[in-house]
């Protein structure tokens, strides 16, 4: 973290807008809090990432919710490069103001110079791979930027930081590193896969109700069954027995991790704006 804080830091100093990449189904959770402590007051546009496999509806409110506070956000499939056009847009409206300061001070007008920012695995690298494949060049070093830094140049307008800024995700409770872990946030070696299959669950019966017992058992409705026991039952309805019909419970959590994180769910959205606000 110290490390990559320092990095972070140092190449702050030369841009003038950040976007800061949010997974859509977690915007929340998907946040690093130091990130605000770095980027300060310099302006800052939100990339909701994966609005592909959020849900619509909660992904407008977020939408709201964030250009409330004074960052704009704009919906991404860094995939397949979706949203990325109307993004820089918006991060090239939001560094104008700062443009037009140099100007007051009688300095030649430039580019907007942008940074890409996110924890790990949110879709960054990606962001910014599918912007070099469509702008006009790189433009190297810079007058007045530390030098070995790359840039590359947007739609004849913006500048590009070519190295996306990378900070540990912040895992303030199980919960919040439990949904990391199913949005493929964090590597399956440092948290429980068969726990945050349940945390899954427990999701869908609370945000999505009918979703799991509509998929996995049939549309069978067990009232008050716990998240152990719908996924037991999800084995024995999908045929996954092992000897003496016993169910296999860790291939059915599998299946089921693997069918969410490939969007066969549906739309799904794990937080809302408002919820556990301090």
């Amino acid at each position: 973290m110290a490390k990559a804080k320092r990095i972070l830091t140092e190449d702050l100093k030369v841009v003038d807008v950040v976007v800061e990449v949010l997974d859509a189904r977690l915007p929340r959770s998907s946040a690093n809090p130091v990130l605000k402590e770095l980027i300060g007051s310099r302006p800052t546009v939100i990339a909701l990432n994966k609005a592909d496999l959020a849900d619509p509806a909660v992904t407008e409110a977020w939408v709201k919710y964030f250009e409330a506070s004074g960052r704009p956000a704009a919906l991404l499939n860094a995939v397949d490069g979706k949203g990325v056009r109307q993004l820089m847009q918006k991060a090239k409206q939001a560094g104008a103001p700062a443009l037009a300061k140099l100007t007051k001070k009688g300095l030649r007008p430039r580019s907007v110079r942008v940074m890409i920012i996110g924890i790990p695995n949110v879709g960054k690298s990606s962001l910014v791979n599918r912007v070099v494949k469509t702008a006009s060049a790189r433009t190297g070093d810079k007058p007045g930027v530390t030098r070995g830094r790359q840039w590359i140049r947007v739609d004849g307008d913006v500048d590009l930081l070519d190295t996306p800024g990378i900070l540990p995700p912040s895992l303030p409770d199980q919960k919040s590193a439990l949904l990391l872990g199913l949005c493929n946030a964090l590597k399956d070696t440092i948290y429980d896969t068969g726990e945050a299959t349940l945390e899954l669950i427990n999701q869908l019966s609370v945000k999505y109700p009918g979703k799991f017992q509509e998929r996995y058992l049939k549309g069978k409705d067990l009232k008050g069954a716990c998240a152990e026991e719908l996924l037991e039952e999800a084995a024995r309805t999908q045929g996954l027995l092992g000897k003496e019909g016993v169910p296999q419970v860790d291939n059915m959590a599998r299946m089921v991790l693997s069918d969410f994180r490939q969007g066969r769910l549906g739309s799904i959205s794990f937080e809302i704006p408002g919820e556990n606000d301090e």
